[in-house]
């Protein structure tokens, strides 16, 4: 199933002459235009992928992809801040379908349950207690970590945390201090930092843009 299409190139290809055409997305796919669809990605890309986490993928799309909200396309779809957002999303894309061996090692899967449960619970341990756990080699274990969820354990940690805060700014009146501390931020200035640097918005703004859209 197709829910939108976003043209791009994998090369540069001169547009110029589709200069009146300002949306990179077409929402509505019987509009289609199959002369905007350039080459083909020029390596084998699988047809389906089994991921581990969901929710990352969720968050990188939604920063490029925002619905029908935004009408003004030559104010918003052809910022290059979508743009570049959008291409961020392609380059882990591809970084986790490129790979040769796509579906996650299964001891990796079970670890990950057990971390996202002590990032929720407060108990959050050293990363090294998490690879001697599995009896593997740091680097072993940050090779595994990528190839699972796409991005290095830091990170992961990081955009966990802040996906749940995500949830409480947008389905409780839990304050931003309280959400900071219950996920584990060092200060209410550092969330506040992340936050914005994941999501473009300071989490006060993000509340107050939910709220106007529900």
């Amino acid at each position: 199933m197709v829910h939108v299409c976003c043209y791009f190139d994998w090369a540069h290809v001169d547009r110029r002459n589709l200069a009146d055409h300002p949306s990179v997305i077409c929402y509505d796919m019987t509009q289609l235009n199959p002369s905007y669809v350039g080459p083909a990605f020029p390596y084998a890309i699988p047809e389906f992928m089994r991921v581990e986490k969901v929710s990352l993928w969720s968050d990188w799309f939604e920063k490029f992809y925002t619905g029908n909200q935004y009408e003004n396309e030559h104010t918003y779809m052809r910022s290059m801040k979508t743009q570049s957002q959008f291409l961020q999303f392609i380059e882990y894309f591809l970084a986790f379908a490129l790979q040769d061996e796509t579906i996650p090692d299964h001891r990796m899967n079970k670890l990950l349950q057990r971390l996202d449960q002590d990032i929720l619970h407060g108990n959050l341990r050293p990363l090294e207690a998490y690879y001697e756990e599995l009896r593997i080699s740091r680097g072993y274990f940050f090779e595994l970590f990528k190839r699972s969820t796409g991005l290095p354990p830091t990170q992961y940690i990081n955009q966990f945390r802040i996906h749940r805060a995500k949830e409480d700014l947008r389905n409780t009146d839990i304050s931003i201090t309280e959400i900071a501390e219950k996920f584990g931020f060092s200060s209410i200035h550092y969330f506040s930092k992340l936050f914005r640097q994941l999501n473009g918005l300071s989490p006060l703004e993000y509340r107050k843009h939910q709220m106007e859209a529900d």
